[in-house]
């Protein structure tokens, strides 16, 4: 692999994989793909967007057919609403006419959106085919560890899909140097995530060195993705399927999801969503007696990245709280989150009174 390359694994015994992160990792991806035993002789479908396709596909191809296999680029459309029933019909197609097989790989390069399409693809053709993760946003080295693959319906986020796990994820830093300030910010908001879950000293570092993380600095941006990637591959590694740790991972999800559904897919970037999130169940921290100073850190760190921490006018709470109903992390109802009792640390509350999130959404509209 390139030299300065950081590696981590994710430990699920026979299923365990790696994670590569460094730069010039594409060049190298025929060579990792031949050094895995991956079979020259079943086709390997290429699932990108129309953002990504022009930057990065030809390299990927060219890196694969060097060293022997065969590729068929499958191009969905950028953006959330290419999480689909409708885009996985034509992707399953494109699989069939390219002739994947049992032995055959779908490659996801893109974003959060293409990693949880190309995946859930993956697991369901031909019930379950193998799986690499080529991420090319900062927030997709959240969506892209841990095997969390699935589409949209209209009514809930992410309601029909799998656990799926890569063969490997390779994670080129070179990728990022195109994306959007906008785009930036929204992936460092999940990066901060796994700090305010697990990490108190990561969440310092990251406020000491916003500006480098804002400005891409390789060795900056490369240490911040190692060390957000660990959280999630040591949460995952002890939790595959959710059942209890992993789920402390959905820090300000509940709120965030059903911002992203009320406000229509894309309107809010899924790290802003998360981001105002993050700050409801700051607030909740508060209810339950914890200390002042999660919320005015957890905010604070927040807006000094530019990200939101308040709910757009356009977004009223009965329709979040209706969202909320839909969501998975609601429970035998009642409603649960998952509450920071301190910076870097969290638990899971299945016990919140729904008069409380109504209230916290208010104030969070409304601008208090």
């Amino acid at each position: 692999m390139a030299g300065g390359t950081r590696e981590l694994t994710v430990d699920l015994g026979e299923r365990s994989y790696p994670i590569y992160i460094g730069t010039g990792l594409i060049a190298e991806l025929g060579r990792k793909f031949a050094e895995r035993g991956f079979p020259v002789k079943s086709p390997i479908l290429l699932v990108t967007d129309s953002a990504v396709e022009g930057l990065y596909a030809a390299a990927v191809e060219e890196s694969l057919r060097a060293s022997g296999y065969t590729v068929v680029r499958a191009v969905v459309p950028s953006g959330e609403s290419s999480k689909s029933l409708e885009m996985l019909d034509l992707l399953v197609e494109k699989a069939l006419q390219a002739g994947l097989d049992r032995k055959s790989t779908v490659i996801a390069l893109g974003g959060g959106v293409v990693g949880d399409l190309a995946g859930f693809v993956a697991a369901s053709y031909m019930r379950g085919v193998k799986f690499v993760q080529i991420p090319t946003t900062i927030l997709a080295h959240d969506s892209s560890v841990g095997g969390k693959v699935a589409v949209n319906h209209r009514l809930a986020k992410n309601i029909i899909g799998a656990f799926h796990q890569p063969e490997f994820v390779l994670y080129d830093l070179d990728t990022l140097a195109s994306l959007p300030i906008r785009e930036v910010r929204a992936g460092l908001s999940e990066v901060i995530k796994h700090g305010l879950i697990w990490n108190a000293d990561f969440v310092a570092w990251c406020d000491d060195n916003a500006d480098r993380l804002l400005a891409l600095e390789p060795d900056a941006l490369g240490y911040a993705l190692y060390e957000g990637c660990k959280v999630k591959s040591i949460v995952v590694s002890r939790d595959e399927r959710e059942n209890d740790l992993r789920a402390i991972l959905n820090l300000g999800h509940t709120i965030g999801h059903a911002l992203e559904a009320v406000a229509g897919y894309g309107e809010l970037l899924h790290g802003e969503a998360i981001a105002i999130g993050m700050v409801g169940s700051a607030r909740l921290a508060g209810r339950f007696g914890y200390s002042a100073d999660i919320e005015e850190t957890t905010e604070r760190i927040f807006r000094k990245f530019g990200l939101p921490v308040r709910i757009p006018d356009s977004c009223p709470t009965d329709a979040i709280m209706g969202a909320m109903l839909h969501d998975k992390k609601f429970s035998e109802g009642n409603m649960v989150f998952v509450v920071p009792t301190a910076i870097g640390s969290v638990e899971i509350r299945r016990d919140v009174p729904s008069a409380w999130v109504t209230d916290i959404v208010n104030g969070l509209r409304e601008g208090k």
